[in-house]
């Protein structure tokens, strides 16, 4: 089980750099019918200048993190693990206990995603990562892992500790375990997989930190709002 705590955040950022490549050619392309100039993918943002996104930016956001490419793959590979723990066991092996191990997965990712994108609707606060107007490898990694349980909020884009950030991994395990998992299953084992949806959001923030490619690349049309960063004002409540 302890497998997870590397399989998961890695594979996460490493989907996101899986389309880099094509989100570098995109943006290349993109860039070649205009200025023609190369802008690199780690470069500091140019643009601190704040906005609060959109609702349909916000919705399409969502759709993409419960819906999206990322949340199956991080479920089939989860559902793999957990074939391989034969976790359940009730669930037996086999197609019929993997597709029950994936199902119970995907639905755990769309929960929790859902239940973040609702709470920060209720406290007012925008959920969307926002690179780091920081140069420098370990300073940008800290970012995102901060970035996992704050939010923005007002007009200036403040940063605030997140309790929706903080619920929502927890919410489908949650879920699960009182829907759907086999009753021996308990509070702590819905705690345990709640911490592993939780490394998945690190990972997926370092893939947007590190793998993001320009507002034009097929990244940045898929996941919005990361065109830039926000500005670092402090933690204001």
């Amino acid at each position: 089980m302890n497998l997870r705590l590397i399989i998961f955040p890695l594979f996460v950022s490493v989907s996101f750099g899986a389309l880099s490549p094509l989100a570098k050619a995109q943006s290349s392309l993109n860039a070649g019918g205009s200025s023609g100039t190369v802008v690199s993918k780690n470069s500091a943002p140019s643009d601190l200048t704040y906005s609060r996104p959109t609702e349909m930016t916000k919705v399409r956001n969502y759709s993409f993190d419960a819906f999206g490419p990322l949340p199956i793959g991080v479920a089939a590979v989860e559902a793999g693990i957990d074939q391989e723990d034969n976790s359940p066991s009730e669930w037996k092996q086999g197609a019929e206990g993997y597709s029950k191990r994936f199902g119970s997965d995907l639905a755990v990712e769309a929960i929790s995603t859902t239940t973040r994108y609702a709470l920060s609707e209720a406290f007012r606060e925008d959920a969307l990562y926002y690179r780091c107007d920081c140069r420098g490898v370990l300073p940008r990694l800290g970012h995102a892992a901060i970035s996992t349980l704050t939010a923005r909020r007002g007009e200036d884009g403040h940063r605030v500790f997140s309790l929706p950030a903080l619920i929502a991994p927890y919410a489908g395990s949650m879920t699960a375990v009182a829907g759907w998992y086999p009753t021996r299953y308990e509070a702590k084992d819905a705690f345990r997989m709640g911490n592993y949806t939780m490394l998945g959001y690190v990972g997926a923030n370092i893939g947007l930190e590190f793998f993001y490619s320009g507002p034009h690349s097929l990244l940045g049309r898929m996941h919005l709002n990361n065109a830039h960063g926000a500005p670092d004002s402090g933690w204001n409540q």
